[in-house]
């Protein structure tokens, strides 16, 4: 039995669980009201916006690398291969940039997570 000291009983914590349960799953929101989602960026808000800004201009380019990777890759392939990692990319209808990027990868190697692949592919994300 759990003495802490929590705010919310044992029901309330099941409901926010079922709330939460479809924006958990599917990595974007779900709800049928869009008043509930937060707002978007605008088209003319500056870049810090989308993701971040680094300040070097190889470091900004190399963490904008990092991010749409991410952005689009998840964590679900990972540990993986070139070539399973192209498959994910091809599957999520990722642009045929970052497909031509990856595909760049040594065949051999196994990566962990995003970072690995932007260092072997000779990108520094470090200012």
């Amino acid at each position: 039995m759990e003495r802490g000291s929590n705010r919310l009983n044992v029901h309330r914590d099941d409901e926010m669980k079922h709330e939460l349960q479809g924006l958990l799953r599917s990595g974007h929101p779900t709800r049928a009201e869009e008043w509930h989602d937060p707002e978007p960026g605008a088209d003319d808000d500056p870049e810090i916006t989308v993701g971040p800004v680094p300040q070097r201009a190889e470091a900004a380019e190399a963490e904008a690398l990092r991010f749409e990777l991410a952005r689009h890759l998840a964590r679900t392939p990972f540990p993986a291969k070139r070539r399973e990692l192209v498959r994910t990319l091809e599957e999520r209808h990722a642009p045929d940039r970052l497909i031509d990027i990856v595909g760049e990868l040594p065949p051999e190697d196994t990566y962990a997570n995003v970072q690995e692949m932007v260092t072997a592919l000779g990108r520094s994300t470090r200012a």
